[in-house]
Formats: structure tokens, sequence, C-alpha cells
């Protein structure tokens, strides 16, 4: 716009999970152990193959846009110059010392083994209703012989559990579940939901009191994992504002 010339080439995105996905779902490839029987030479070509499949659409619709951009003289991600373009440019900022090595969580595909993408991540995502679940951790110091009741949306995080929240400003209760002969800690306010969800056909509420009676309180841990962390008050019950 101000008069000077820009290249403007096509690129084609080849790498990532989506073909991936097509080429299991065209071969009928359920798992990665199927992937390595094909061999990962075979497996590139068949990937390869469909990359250009819609090449004659995306033209037509591109013009149809109006924008100008060279499809003749186009690059593709898969192409090894393009790799080795990308590799350069990383070694050079690298180089500089622009480039740090940390760790983050990344959502995971656990049926290719790997990472995802953040495009990859949201391209199929759907709000769906996820159970919440209530868990029982036995006491191990002044209210031994009871369990406390913890209630999550992300049961996955259980392996690596280190605390129990509670908010001390709440009413909590002691209840029997006359059925089973088993004590229970839970706040006050979510005694019918626990109950219900439980099914817990009859129960007495043996004792009630403030949160803050429950703080410091250790548990035991549902797995082996971090057990040595006990020492650094890990598996004990904290005040969390968040709580409510």
């Amino acid at each position: 716009m101000t008069g000077h010339h820009c290249s403007r080439r096509f690129g084609w995105d080849c790498h990532g999970l989506p073909i991936e996905f097509e080429i299991d779902k065209i071969h009928k490839i359920a798992n990665s152990v199927e992937r390595e029987e094909i061999g990962v030479k075979k497996y590139n070509e068949l990937c390869r193959e469909i990359v250009m499949r819609y090449s004659k659409e995306w033209r037509s619709i591109i013009n149809r846009f109006g924008r100008w951009i060279d499809f003749d003289n186009d690059y593709k991600t898969m192409d090894k110059e393009y790799m080795e373009s990308v590799w350069y440019a990383f070694s050079e900022i690298y180089k500089k010392g622009l480039v740090y090595r940390g760790t983050k969580i990344m959502p995971f595909s656990t049926a290719c083994n790997t990472v995802l993408s953040n495009f990859e991540a949201g391209s199929n995502y759907k709000e769906v209703s996820d159970p919440a679940i209530i868990i029982t951790f036995p006491a191990v110091t002044k209210y031994q012989g009871v369990s406390f009741i913890a209630w999550t949306t992300t049961p996955w995080t259980l392996p690596s559990n280190l605390c129990l929240a509670i908010n001390q400003n709440y009413d909590y209760v002691t209840f029997l579940d006359e059925t089973a002969d088993k004590k229970y800690i839970c706040m006050k306010e979510r005694l019918a939901y626990v109950v219900k969800q439980a099914k817990i056909a009859k129960h007495k509420v043996l004792e009630e009191f403030k949160g803050a009676a429950l703080v410091g309180s250790e548990y035991e841990s549902l797995f082996p994992f971090f057990e040595d962390r006990r020492a650094d008050k890990c598996f004990t019950v904290i005040h969390s504002d968040h709580v409510n």
C-alpha cells in the first residue's frame, strides 16, 4: 500500500495431528502400535499424499476473497528446505541467548502419545457435562476412625494430591452412616448432597463445629507417590478462602 513490493507466497501448514487423525480414520489405524507396524516412512508418505487434496478449492476460495497471493510459488511446511530454514532461524536465536528451557503442563493425546498445540487442543472444543466426584480420606490424627469427604471436578489430579482445603469459617459436621457404620466429616451445607450422592439410606449427625478445628489434621494419602513429603506438612487439612 506504500508502493513497496512484498512477496506474497501461499503456504501450506502440513504438520500436526489433524492430518494424522485423517490418515488413521482412512486406514482404520487404532493406536501407535499399528502406526509402528506401518513404519514411519510409509506413514509419512500417506500423510503427504492428502496434504494437497483440497488445493484447487483453496485457490478458488482465496481468489474469491480478493486476496492477491502467489499459489504457483508456494511453500509447504513438510518440505525439507522449509524445515531447515526453521532450524536455522532457531539456531540463530539460540546463539543470541534468547532461548530458555522450561517446563509447562500441556494438553496430551493419549491416542497419539504426543502433546497437542493450542490450535489442536481447541479444534475439537466442546462444552460437556463433567461429573463431580466425592472421595474419602481417612484421618490419621485427632479424628482417627473418621474419614474426610472431599469433592472435586478434576479427579485426574488425585494421584498428586497433597492437601485438603476447607474454609475455617464454615460449619462442618461429623456424621454416621448407620447402615455401613462409618463416620465422615463434611461441610454442613453439603451434607444433603453427600448423603444423596453416596446413596446413604440412614445417617445421624454426631457433632457440629467450625472448620478451624480441622486445620492441621492429617489424613491417609490415596497413593504412595509423595508419602516422603509428609514431613513437609503434606497430607494435611488447610484453610482456603476459595472453598464455599
